[in-house]
């Protein structure tokens, strides 16, 4: 390792530990180094603009953002929710179900697990633990762990970030998340049953089967979503980029001509919040765009691949250390920094070890996704303590069995790689 490289991680992990915004870290890190190196640190500006320009495909990021704000502000989440009370709310441990369902649905929309905890999350989490019937610790993990499931069924922004740093098709990672995320909603719904009957949580009132076509038919706009997402794209129709702008436009037709639930006023604030979010994404974007600079100049992914060529080293082994790595990582880093910073070492050795990077990319998303829940520093859990103030260490003592089976459903999907390819392969995908 180099003096100046060694510079640059000891700032970047120093500035991290004393809690500047990892955004900041990344971006003053690299200062550090270009500094050290003797290199122009205007350098670190036009790495950044190259970056942004060249990458067309970031547009979908801060659209997608949009898209779930305004489903969050509008009264679509609501519609939603009493689909899904009506559709499983009748069996034991009914609203644990109706959460996960709800985060599916609406991982269809939104792309982002925040927006599915800050938004869907809160509500539910007043629903059960009203009248006492669940615990508020029980709420809020499997609300957490629920809302993992939002970037994996597409639109999904950690994917395109993926897509961004490993050159692959969006189309094949959004379809190659389908089946993943439902995977890991059935193995939450499956947790909450078990764990339903064992407590003894007592039933819900079910909605009369008569009313579940009424409120289908609310609910029914919003659930087109995905549907109208995944045709474009895949129907030839618009780009990724064009289908998250066809989202947002979706959402606010839905949500101020078709529901009629938000104001000129309250749009301006999705607006503002939407900014706000996309800026800190893109702080931490900019960073990477000179770490991964800095990443080529010290040759490190050659490096690494050069080491591994001399050792026979299974593709599954290197699979495992990897995804040991990222879960890992998870408990300190936010996904995007892991997706933009050190996932890009590892693709050159998938390369070569013959690693589909679709199944690679799916694995290090779900990863990602579960580090969101993992104590200590898991940042679904602070979302949900910020939103509902319901104690860290309520949530944690409850999230153990959710994270449990989630690593259980990551093994699944990597030890069975068709698993993941099945439906890409089948609409064309050639990996």
């Amino acid at each position: 390792m180099s003096f100046e490289l060694a510079g640059c991680l000891v700032t970047l992990f120093v500035l991290a530990g004393i809690g500047t915004p990892i955004g900041y870290a990344i971006l003053l890190a690299s200062v550090v180094y270009l500094g050290l190196a003797g290199l122009d640190v205007a350098l670190a500006g036009e790495m950044i603009l190259q970056g942004f320009y060249g990458s067309t495909i970031l547009l979908a990021v801060p659209l997608f953002i949009v898209a779930a704000n305004i489903m969050n502000a509008g009264s679509v989440t609501d519609r939603l929710l009493q689909f899904c009370v009506a559709a499983v709310g009748r069996f034991k441990g009914g609203l644990g179900h109706v959460n996960v369902v709800a985060s599916l649905i609406f991982s269809g929309m939104s792309g982002s697990a925040v927006a599915d905890a800050a938004g869907i999350g809160k509500i539910i989490i007043s629903m059960m633990t009203r009248d006492g019937r669940y615990s508020r610790g029980y709420a809020a993990a499997i609300t957490a762990a629920s809302a993992t499931i939002g970037p994996i069924i597409p639109p999904s922004i950690p994917m395109v970030l993926y897509a961004l740093v490993s050159n692959t098709s969006i189309g094949a990672l959004f379809l190659a998340g389908i089946l993943p995320g439902l995977i890991m909603g059935v193995v939450l719904m499956a947790m909450n049953g078990y764990l339903a009957h064992k407590r003894g949580f007592v039933l819900e009132e079910p909605v009369p089967l008569r009313d579940l076509p009424r409120k289908t038919a609310n609910a029914f706009p919003a659930l087109l979503m995905p549907v109208i997402l995944l045709y474009g794209i895949y129907g030839g129709v618009t780009t990724p980029t064009e289908a998250a702008a066809v989202a947002a436009l979706y959402a606010l037709l839905l949500a101020m001509l078709f529901y009629r639930s938000l104001s000129l006023r309250g749009l301006f604030q999705v607006f503002v919040e939407s900014a706000r979010s996309s800026a800190a994404v893109g702080l931490v974007i900019g960073g990477a765009f000179i770490l991964n600079f800095i990443v080529i100049s010290e040759q490190i992914p050659q490096s690494i691949s050069t080491a591994l060529d001399g050792a026979d080293i299974h593709p599954i082994v290197f699979l495992l250390a990897v995804n040991l790595l990222i879960l890992l990582l998870g408990c300190i880093l936010d996904a995007t920094t892991i997706i933009l910073v050190i996932v890009p070492l590892f693709i050159p050795t998938c390369q070569v070890l013959g690693i589909d990077l679709v199944h690679f990319g799916v694995l290090v998303v779900v990863n990602s996704m579960i580090g969101l829940i993992t104590p200590p520093y898991g940042i679904l859990l602070f979302v949900i303590n910020a939103v509902t103030g319901i104690p860290l260490r309520e949530i944690i003592a409850e999230i153990w069995p959710f994270l449990a089976v989630l690593v259980a459903a990551l093994l699944l999907m990597l030890f069975l790689p068709d698993m993941i390819l099945w439906l890409p392969r089948m609409m064309g995908y050639t990996g």
